[in-house]
């Protein structure tokens, strides 16, 4: 059965030509041309990959983000700006959003992004489908992390994450205590040359920290090294977890 991608795009140019060639890459399209109904598709049609422009008539592309989100719908998502906008960046990927291009765009290059990132739920679909293979998995507290099925659970509650917020989770995890700069998290997270800002790290580690629920302010999880990067660390005996 083919992947199906939906593109939600206001430039009739654009949607004919990501139809055009992700048809004949072997998936199926479907399109939207403004905010609502694209909106109304993610929810409908389960798609396996958005491609989400982010100014769009009727809701903005960051608006049907956010209310995807807020619905625990985790399709990935794939953002479209025409702006090299570092604050549009920061604000999609606070919300939840899994990758982004800048317009122009590269065909091959969007290709090979909307490619990984179905990689990563196709891993998880057929991992959730194999209930008798031996699971793999990191305990790291009250954190238990599965990679073969992309699961991670805090307290046995499962988090809602997307792809890019379960592989920092994971690369932190399978780095135990080591620091990490900014620069080897996007490296490791985004393999293929992106040229993102260090700040897009932030707001990824930002994130992970509200899912993984403390009862200090003091993040016990998840420290930072000022001026450096992050690590990722067993609780120690005089650091308070919730039950």
């Amino acid at each position: 059965m083919k992947n199906k991608i939906l593109v939600v795009d206001d430039e009739e140019s654009i949607v004919t030509l990501l139809q055009y060639n992700l048809e004949q890459a072997g998936f199926e399209v479907i399109t939207a041309m403004d905010g609502e109904k694209g909106k109304k598709l993610a929810e409908t049609e389960s798609p396996d990959i958005i491609v989400l422009d982010l100014k769009l008539p009727l809701l903005n592309g960051m608006d049907v983000l956010k209310q995807l989100r807020q619905k625990k719908i985790m399709t990935p998502i794939l953002m479209l700006t025409a702006k090299d906008d570092e604050l549009d960046k920061i604000l999609g990927f606070e919300l939840g959003a899994d990758d982004y291009m800048i317009k122009p765009f590269s065909l091959r290059e969007l290709l090979a992004r909307v490619k990984a990132l179905l990689r990563r739920t196709q891993i998880q679909t057929v991992a959730a489908n194999d209930n008798g293979k031996d699971e793999t998995k990191i305990i790291i507290g009250k954190l238990k992390i599965y990679p073969e099925k992309f699961e991670a659970y805090f307290q046995e509650n499962l988090l809602e994450l997307t792809v890019k917020e379960f592989e920092f989770l994971l690369y932190m995890a399978q780095n135990k205590n080591r620091i990490l700069t900014r620069e080897q998290l996007l490296n490791a997270v985004w393999n293929y040359d992106f040229s993102g800002v260090p700040r897009i790290v932030d707001v990824h580690i930002s994130r992970l920290r509200e899912k993984i629920k403390e009862e200090t302010k003091k993040p016990i999880y998840i420290k930072t090294l000022r001026g450096i990067g992050y690590k990722l660390e067993e609780p120690k005996d005089n650091d308070k977890i919730s039950d």
